[in-house]
């Protein structure tokens, strides 16, 4: 049984489902929807709430801890301060959407789309 254990592992060690996470995170933010596994947006979806929901209050530890979340790239930082925190000034939550694709969508696996709302 699976007590107490939170979390996917998609049959990763930890450091390859950080990166996972962090890579999928960057995507959605540069490209604001990606096409990805349904398990995968699943575990992306509080990933990137917490991120945002940080984003929100500009401060000097909010830009370090998403800087850290997502790897020190200053480009996606300015973004998700700049253009997506502010979409989201006055929402409590649930910034993002998973939306199933068709089965016979381009690629049988990738049956899940994720976006911004």
């Amino acid at each position: 049984m699976r007590h107490q254990h939170k979390g996917r592992s998609f049959g990763r060690p930890k450091n390859q489902r950080t990166a996972l996470m962090r890579s999928l995170a960057r995507s959605l933010i540069i490209h604001e929807g990606i096409a990805t596994t349904e398990a995968k947006a699943k575990e992306l979806r509080p990933f990137i709430e917490k991120l945002v929901s940080h984003a929100r209050l500009d401060n000097v530890a909010n830009r370090r801890l998403v800087s850290s979340r997502l790897g020190n790239d200053d480009e996606i930082v300015k973004k998700i301060f700049g253009s997506i925190a502010a979409r989201y000034a006055t929402r409590p939550g649930g910034y993002t959407r998973i939306v199933k694709r068709a089965p016979n969508a381009v690629n049988a696996r990738d049956n899940a789309y994720i976006a911004f709302v």
